[in-house]
């Protein structure tokens, strides 16, 4: 508003100061010719204002000069021009000089009359220009003023709502703690930049709150999962100790006894597998395997486990090259997954048995395990993959509901996808689908 005003003023003071000159050289030359064309020196022509000549402007001042400072005309003979010497100089000079002296504007140009050149000299207050540039900047002033005082509590007050969003954002994101994971931050109408850092928030908000609630689970049921057997341990070497045993029965015990802690140190072995899964996150650069090599080796190592398991691999008739089944990856971390899906494939199956297929899709490596088992029940598919849950069908099994979890979070760390499909007392269906290399 500032520099809008000051170009305003400046503009029309010069639009003013040209207009006025204009007509102070029309009048110049007008009194000019009326002078030195009639050689009539008498003042009371300049007062004239015949037909065709511009009207009188106020308190004007006319001289003309020859080059050699000889006056020949003044309308005003006790006017005195300051810058006489400098005006004939530049009219001399062929050029016009426009100055300021007091309040008159001040016109200097060159009039010829037959082989003689003149100065003439005019000289003018511009009253009713100057008055419009007073009033011009009055108004200026108060619309200014008035402008940026209505600016200063439009900004304030805008603000203000435009801020309130954020303030009431931080002051509700301040009331969350790790008690209060489920409160949430107001989104507004969700669609402006506001609405969308709510939202950003709240989706946090959820990660948080699932993240916790998985962990304190994983605590409750781990800590539960290994209090078993060392309960089972310590209440067997109490009847140890209470009288003497024969060394068969101390054997039996002992047996009883390292069976308890081979299932605490699977057990904790796989929880570590998770956290350091879970810490690991998506795999970046890999060695590449062939991923029916790693088939192969989980097969000869769960044989080794439990001769009576059935394992039956065969690969897909559409494989040509064996570039098709490389996949970039952890061989150990894979491998952990695959015994899991075999383990459980023939753990929960009547004849022990699984059939695994493998083949190459677009840029992707499907590996099919299926079994002729129990089954999953539908309401338990999706909760079957978090830590720790076994569905009711299961209950009566061996196991720690921790494998399907660990085999979801190593295909996730691959940048693969699990997907299960199952029909209770028919069978269950698992297909991983890992990036090709």
């Amino acid at each position: 508003m500032l520099i809008a005003s000051i170009a305003i003023y400046y503009s029309n003071a010069n639009f003013r100061r040209n207009d006025f000159n204009s007509l102070l050289r029309s009048r110049a030359v007008s009194v000019a010719k009326l002078v030195l064309d009639s050689y009539e020196y008498n003042a009371n022509l300049i007062l004239r204002s015949g037909s065709g000549y511009p009207n009188r402007l106020p308190e004007e001042k006319y001289m003309i000069l020859s080059f050699d400072k000889d006056t020949l005309y003044t309308s005003d003979k006790f006017w005195k021009l300051n810058e006489i010497n400098y005006i004939i100089g530049q009219v001399k000079a062929d050029k016009e000089v426009i100055l300021r002296q007091d309040q008159f504007e001040v016109l200097g140009i060159s009039h010829s009359t037959g082989l003689y050149n003149f100065a003439v000299i005019g000289a003018a207050i511009d009253k009713d220009g100057l008055l419009h540039m007073k009033k011009l900047r009055i108004i200026l002033i108060i619309v200014c003023l008035i402008s940026l005082i209505s600016f200063s509590i439009a900004g304030w007050f805008y603000s203000g709502r435009a801020l309130k969003p954020i303030s009431d954002v931080v002051s509700n994101v301040d009331d969350i703690t790790i008690t209060s994971l489920n409160l949430r931050v107001p989104e507004g109408n969700g669609a402006d930049e506001i609405g969308r850092l709510a939202k950003t928030f709240n989706k946090m908000l959820e990660r948080l709150e699932t993240s916790f609630a998985m962990q304190k689970n994983f605590i409750a049921n781990a800590s539960h999962e290994l209090r078993t057997p060392l309960t089972s341990i310590n209440g067997q070497i109490e009847v140890l100790m209470m009288k003497d045993r024969t060394a068969d029965e101390y054997k039996s015990a002992l047996g009883s006894v390292l069976e308890d802690i081979r299932s605490m140190i699977d057990l904790s072995n796989r929880l570590l597998l998770i956290a350091r899964t879970s810490a690991e996150g998506p795999s970046g650069q890999s060695p590449k395997i062939r991923i029916d090599e790693i088939l192969w080796q989980a097969q000869e190592e769960m044989k080794k486990f439990n001769p009576s398991f059935h394992i039956n691999i065969s690969p897909d008739s559409s494989l040509t090259d064996s570039e098709q089944i490389i996949v970039a990856g952890d061989e150990y971390l894979l491998k952990t997954a695959i015994s899991n899906l075999i383990e459980n494939a023939c753990k929960y199956s009547s004849d022990n048995s699984v059939e695994i297929k493998f083949g190459s899709t677009d840029r992707w490596i499907k590996v099919i395990f299926e079994d002729r088992g129990i089954g999953i029940p539908g309401e338990d598919i999706k909760k079957i993959i978090e830590p720790f849950y076994r569905g009711n069908n299961a209950i009566s099994y061996p196991g720690t509901g921790i494998g399907l979890s660990l085999v979801n979070q190593i295909i996730k760390n691959h940048n693969g996808t699990i997907k299960i499909t199952s029909e209770v007392g028919v069978g269950t269906k698992i297909t991983l689908l890992l990036p090709s290399a």
